[in-house]
């Protein structure tokens, strides 16, 4: 439920183009669809946070590669929280005070709103950062299981890495477009660890005895 909400918020994101320069009909409408959008992100967060956390409770709360990871991803969800609240929530106010405004006030809430935008771009790669730490630590334990496992960890550890080379090389933008590759990418992972997350403890017990 939590990755079908995150993979949803990305489909329908509208960008700047779409809430600014329309008429207001247009405009009013992509305004209602941001805030929708990121309104089931923000409900998304405490369900995927849910769902690892049993993710962690299976593999071992006690490892410490996978209570730091839980952590980690913990800081994660609360950064692109604050990113989801500034660009959902807040945004749409602004655009829509800068479209019915004089050019005076539309000049100082562009400035507003640019500032925003930074934030949002900061806590995004907080988020992207986290997430990939906690994904790292997360494979690296799941080396250890049967061969869905060790396919799901090495998965985990391109996207991680990836992720984070090009967060830290500025080449990963974290955009719409950016943002949703990421989301995308992880989302896949976070599927292969639903199915691990489903199966019988019996079949469990088997591919950990095959991975041993």
């Amino acid at each position: 439920m939590g990755t079908f909400s995150g993979v949803i918020t990305m489909l329908f994101h509208p960008t700047g183009r779409d809430l600014l320069g329309q008429s207001a009909e247009i405009a009013r409408r992509y305004e209602l669809i941001t805030i929708a959008v990121h309104s089931l992100a923000i409900v998304s967060l405490p369900i995927m946070f849910f769902g690892f956390t049993g993710f962690s409770r299976r593999l071992g709360l006690e490892n410490q590669l996978v209570s730091a990871a839980l952590i980690a991803y913990g800081f994660g969800a609360v950064a692109v929280m604050c990113a989801a609240v500034i660009n959902g929530l807040v945004a749409p106010v602004l655009t829509a005070k800068i479209n019915a405004s004089d050019e005076p006030t539309q000049k100082f809430l562009y400035l507003v709103l640019m500032n925003n935008s930074l934030l949002n771009q900061a806590f995004s790669k907080v988020f992207v950062a986290a997430v990939s730490f906690a994904m790292i630590g997360w494979s690296i334990h799941l080396l250890k299981r049967g061969k869905l496992m060790r396919i799901t960890a090495i998965i985990g550890l391109i996207v991680a890495g990836l992720s984070l080379a090009g967060i830290f090389t500025g080449h990963l933008k974290l955009d719409v477009h950016g943002f949703g590759l990421f989301i995308f990418a992880q989302s896949l992972w976070t599927i292969l660890v639903g199915v691990f997350m489903i199966r019988p403890e019996n079949n469990e017990s088997n591919f950990i005895n095959q991975g041993n």
